[in-house]
């Protein structure tokens, strides 16, 4: 039978123990502790009382009891909490997709941090710890990074075996774009070179990424170039590289209209890369204007092929884009004549000429903007027989999951700006960036939701650590999963 005794302490505290006594020998079952005035007493005498109302007495006294999980508020310390469930659930995914074959943990472990809370290398390894509750050494970082960068191709390799698998991809379709990524200095060299800037940053140095996404947005490769790179000679290296790779046969790049040109045609054609990328009809001459404005109905859906020597080019209407044309082609029209009345406030705007010093409308560029209004074009060498122009269309129009990948990647994941100043650090960057984006691309598609959401109901399930004082042990309390949790992990196929 358990009992509470209180005696002296050699301090002149008063210790509060629960005995029992065994072949008539007093033995101590638990020390409750000690306390140095009356109300500690009787608190502690109440934590004793609650050990032995709390015991089971099928439980033979000579066994210690399991008392750990009994918390009390006066006797407990709150610690804080971990995100132990998202972190769980980031590294499942990442052995889910094959990622785990790299077998470097501190890779992964800064990838999974770069989805929950992007930060600099440094800064993500105190994060690890302080969400997380995963310590890394600094000089592990620095002395493991460098190897990381030959990983790259593995790497690939994984994620396009994974997109195989979970997205039925089979090399037949694949989106192509590229963006601009800014440094935080002015300082350029040749890898980081002043250029078009997408993040209107034309003053700072940047690097030119170039992204292959499936049909679905699913990234699987990236590729990187200088700065000052013009967009338009990255298409083939990019697509020769990976069809070398993985040795692809029936190929069909799409890309936007920045791509297209008479020499990237005719080496797509060439290495039998098949293409469907945008057309910039206000750049095409008169006379295919002119063709287009008397051959395609202006009504919603109907389209027309014309042969040309960059390939077919398709050309549709739609009545919702001819009103935005020209509510854009009014606003023009009107800031160019603003701007004839008042010459000293000029500024170089579409619609306007000069002859000598005479400024005024240019009304053939007005005549051949109208005939184009509501008109949008593509290039294509996919034969019509094979491929319909609705089918062109519609395939073209899905270009924006690339978009989409770069605006995960650009702020979900702040890929840029850019701090890091040579090469190595920035390559391994990307990297990083670029399985981070692996990871949240497959939890938008898989969940139905934003990776931000995602995250914001994911740390939601937390591990609350509260420290036992009697026992002087961490306990670790877990919220309970919701509705919407489970939804979640039966999604992303993971267990409960």
């Amino acid at each position: 039978m358990l009992r509470i005794r209180v005696i002296k302490t050699a301090s002149g505290a008063n210790a509060v123990q629960v005995v029992y006594y065994r072949n008539r020998k007093r033995v101590v079952f638990k020390h409750i502790g000690s306390a140095k005035s009356i109300q500690e007493l009787e608190s502690l005498k109440l934590v004793a009382q609650d050990v032995i109302s709390n015991f089971n007495p099928e439980i033979p006294l000579f066994e210690e009891a399991k008392l750990d999980n009994l918390l009390y508020l006066d006797k407990s310390e709150f610690l804080g909490v971990y995100f132990t469930f998202l972190y769980e659930v980031i590294s499942d995914l990442l052995s889910q997709i094959g990622l785990d074959k790299i077998k470097k943990q501190l890779l992964l472990d800064l990838v999974a941090i770069r989805v929950v809370e992007p930060a600099s290398k440094l800064r993500s390894i105190e994060l690890l710890d302080t969400y997380f509750g995963i310590k890394h050494r600094r000089q592990s970082y620095y002395q493991s990074a460098p190897q990381w960068l030959v990983l790259k191709e593995k790497i690939e390799s994984i994620v396009v075996d994974f997109a195989k698998k979970n997205y039925a991809f089979n090399f037949d379709l694949l989106f192509y774009d590229v963006t601009t990524l800014y440094f935080e200095t002015f300082e350029e060299d040749e890898l980081r070179r002043n250029g078009f800037s997408k993040d209107n940053k034309s003053q700072q140095p940047q690097i030119l990424v170039a992204l292959l996404v499936t049909k679905e947005g699913f990234p699987i490769e990236y590729d990187i170039f200088s700065g000052n790179t013009f967009e338009g000679h990255t298409i083939i290296p990019v697509v020769n590289n990976f069809i070398k790779k993985h040795a692809v046969k029936d190929f069909t790049i799409v890309a936007d209209a920045a791509m297209i040109s008479t020499t990237n045609t005719q080496e797509l054609l060439k290495n039998n890369i098949n293409y469907i990328v945008g057309a910039r009809l206000g750049n095409l001459p008169n006379e295919l204007i002119e063709r287009i404005d008397s051959s395609i109905t202006r009504e919603d859906g109907r389209s027309i092929r014309i042969k040309t020597g960059n390939g077919y080019l398709v050309c549709s209407y739609s009545s919702v884009r001819y009103r935005k044309d020209k509510h854009e082609m009014e606003k023009q029209i009107q800031r160019a004549k603003a701007i004839i009345e008042t010459p000293s406030k000029g500024k170089k705007v579409k619609f306007i000429k000069t002859s000598g010093e005479q400024v005024e409308l240019n009304q053939a560029l007005v005549e051949k903007s109208k005939k184009l209004l509501g008109i949008k074009g593509y290039y294509t060498n996919l034969d019509e027989s094979t491929v319909s122009n609705q089918t062109i269309i519609e395939r073209y129009h899905e270009l924006y999951r690339v978009e989409q990948a770069f605006r995960i990647s650009k702020h979900d994941l702040q890929t840029r700006p850019i701090f890091h100043f040579k090469e190595e650090p920035i390559n391994l960057h990307i990297l990083i960036c670029f399985m981070a984006l692996v990871v949240s691309k497959h939890i938008e598609l898989a969940t139905g939701e934003s990776i931000r959401k995602f995250i914001t109901e994911c740390k939601k399930v937390t591990v609350a650590r509260m420290l036992n004082k009697i026992t002087n042990k961490e306990i670790r309390i877990k919220t309970k999963y919701n509705d919407k949790i489970l939804k979640y992990l039966k999604s992303l196929n993971l267990p409960h």
